[in-house]
């Protein structure tokens, strides 16, 4: 990572600082168009703990706090089979809730994995670049995981919203059947809605969705208590026992009923992605303090009330209100799983900006909505896909109980990536000894695995989908990886090494024009295409030229004092390096007013800034199937525009073009 460079003037050109700036440029990114140049911003927040917490429980458990409206159901359906609704099939399939809310979200999640934080930000690619912070020879398949993850995550964030929405509109049923017929339709509106308001930022909607998440907590917390307050044997399901004697009763009932029961933590995932929009401790506080309780006396409630009257099977959450609460209800549930959309929604978010600044995706748009809250984004694109993934999902499926099908796949394959990571990080990164790290993390990967495979049986029913959407995603990532690297090596080939070209200078100087210049290039060692196309074709340089390379770091913020390393090459040619977090958005004029204590004032009136657009054909004999070529070239030209994506003035840019072969 780049050192910061102090206050020191032309002397920084010194053996120390060139040292220190090669050792810089040995981890420049491959490929400019993956950078970002975003200003700095605080790593810590300034809005309140307390209007974190309730934001938290609005954005961060909205998926997990509405599990109730189908888990209990779809699981109890699963064990009882043939053999009817029994003392025996409730206290199992509650205490296997119970126990994988305390084990995997509570211990794996809330104890451990929030603690696993990347410099304040969590989710499944910031733990992967905390793990190849460790390098080694596991660096490729570190990455190969993380993308794993990542893109099984893309797949949970579509179905999410669509049986969250579909599963509580289905309540209108109970008011009045006649409401069926509008099932549907509403849930579409509702979703396009919940979409649609997207882009006033997490902070607007966590204002908005906490308190009334914080009301729903204890509404249904309060329908469990009065339920469990009638049947206080219900309490039994505490006891571990119940969950091994129903597994091992009969293995395949239990593998089919682990697979509905895991939608109960469904949303675990999110939780860990959402870490940067709040911080660890509102998180944890959150859970603790109101989303557990209610979730584990919601549950109980469902099992006493189906214990007391069977047939209340078929839909046992709104048959625990009483008549007069059940429109109320349905309204509240409606409210609730619009917010629980809104976790994997806003984890998106924040994968897609981590992606982007790995280089595991091209640039896009990327807005930050809070001065706040670090970490509150709006991906405009991934807000359009994601919307186009919901709504066809809701068409093709129509009934939650058909989505409940292709839920759980893409969530417990993206926890078994997470695990693996984990254990990693915590063996390599904090120092662990290997067996130690085994013995915290092991348990959770084969719980993990058994519920993958539980999951798995539901394939052919609608497990494809997130396996089909992962799988797509996975090879755009695998794509844009290594067609920037074919990229930047092929780029490499044909330019000339920068020393020998202001060497050449020295000796036959070229006319000079006022101003600065600033050449954007991947390898600051070689001179960018830009620079060779001007002198060819204009024959003429500025009275300074800056080589500017920007990189992106493991960690997700750099401080200003680590922002650039400078080295003044004589000629009135220097070299600078930028570097970024992988969660911040560049800002290349601002970041190189950095540069004016080595002696190199940057006015933007008089800065030209060049870029080399390329135009990528498919080469005749490349290294890359032509299908792949083809959408790497896609995904190259649908790209953000680099003077936006680095905050460039456009009146400020020069785009030299230059046609390659990839």
């Amino acid at each position: 990572m780049l050192s910061g460079l102090g206050v020191s003037a032309r002397s920084a050109a010194n053996d120390a600082v060139q040292h220190r700036l090669k050792a810089t440029m040995a981890n420049t990114v491959s490929d400019p168009s993956l950078v970002s140049s975003p200003a700095s911003r605080d790593i810590h927040p300034r809005a309140s703990f307390t209007t974190l917490t309730i934001g938290s429980i609005g954005v961060v458990y909205g998926d997990i706090g509405t599990s109730p409206l189908y888990a209990f159901r779809e699981a109890l359906n699963a064990a009882s089979g043939s053999s009817g609704v029994t003392q025996a099939n409730v206290l199992g399939v509650l205490s296997l809730i119970i126990w994988a809310l305390i084990l995997i979200v509570t211990l794996k999640y809330v104890v451990i994995l929030l603690r696993a934080d990347n410099k304040g930000e969590g989710g499944i690619l910031s733990l992967m670049a905390l793990a190849q912070s460790a390098g080694g020879r596991m660096t490729g398949g570190v990455a190969l995981l993380g993308m794993i993850g990542a893109a099984l995550f893309y797949g949970d964030a579509i179905i999410t919203p669509a049986i969250s929405v579909l599963s509580a509109v289905e309540g209108l049923k109970l008011v009045a059947p006649a409401f069926e017929a509008w099932i549907v339709p509403l849930t579409l509106l509702i979703l396009f809605v919940l979409f649609g308001v997207q882009y006033k930022g997490t902070a607007a909607v966590a204002r908005l969705f906490g308190p009334v998440t914080l009301i729903w907590f204890v509404a249904i917390g309060a329908l469990g208590v009065v339920q469990v307050v009638k049947n206080p044997g219900i309490l039994a399901a505490f006891n571990p026992a119940y969950a091994v004697w129903f597994i091992s009763h009969d293995i395949t009932i239990g593998l089919v009923t682990l697979g509905a029961v895991f939608l109960a933590v469904t949303g675990a995932e999110a939780l860990y992605a959402d870490l940067g929009h709040f911080g660890r401790k509102p998180i944890q506080t959150a859970w603790i303090v109101a989303v557990f309780p209610a979730l584990v006396l919601n549950y109980l409630g469902q099992g006493a009330l189906v214990l007391e009257r069977p047939e209340t099977i078929s839909n046992p959450f709104y048959l625990m209100a009483p008549d007069w609460f059940l429109l109320p209800l349905v309204l509240l549930a409606t409210a609730a799983t619009i917010i629980a959309s809104q976790a994997v929604i806003t984890g998106a978010y924040s994968l897609t900006q981590q992606a982007v600044q790995l280089g595991l995706l091209p640039r896009m748009e990327i807005r930050h909505t809070s001065d706040a809250q670090s970490g509150q984004i709006y991906v405009p694109r991934v807000n359009r896909w994601l919307l186009i993934g919901v709504l066809a999902l809701v068409v093709l499926f129509r009934a939650s109980d058909k989505l409940a099908s292709a839920y759980g796949i893409a969530v417990t394959g993206t926890m078994v990536v997470t695990a693996i990571l984990a254990f990693l990080v915590i063996w390599k990164v904090w120092g662990w000894r290997v067996w130690a790290a085994a013995l915290v993390m092991i348990p959770f990967i084969g719980i993990d695995l058994v519920f993958l495979a539980a999951n798995a049986l539901k394939v052919i029913d609608g497990g494809y989908v997130p396996i089909l959407t992962g799988c797509a995603i996975l090879l755009l990532m695998v794509t844009w990886r290594r067609g920037t690297r074919l990229l930047a090596a092929k780029t490499r080939k044909s330019e000339l090494p920068l020393g020998d070209l202001v060497g050449m200078l020295d000796k036959k100087p070229p006319n000079r024009a006022p101003g600065t210049a600033v050449f954007l290039t991947s390898n600051p060692e070689l001179a960018p295409t830009a620079l060779m196309h001007n002198l060819k074709h204009n024959a003429v340089l500025h009275q300074k030229n800056i080589i500017l390379s920007v990189r992106t770091a493991d960690a997700p913020y750099v401080a200003e004092a680590d922002r650039v390393a400078f080295e003044d090459l004589g000629s009135n040619f220097a070299r600078a390096i930028l570097t970024f977090g992988y969660m911040e958005t560049p800002d290349i004029p601002k970041a190189l007013l950095l540069c004016r204590p080595f002696g190199w004032k940057f006015e933007i009136m008089s800065t030209s800034f060049f870029l080399s657009r390329r135009a990528l054909k498919p080469a005749l004999a490349s290294r890359m199937p032509r299908w792949q070529d083809d959408v790497f070239i896609a995904m190259s030209s649908g790209a953000t525009n680099a003077t936006d994506f680095f905050r460039i003035p456009t009146g400020r840019v020069v785009d030299l073009g230059v046609q390659v072969s990839i």
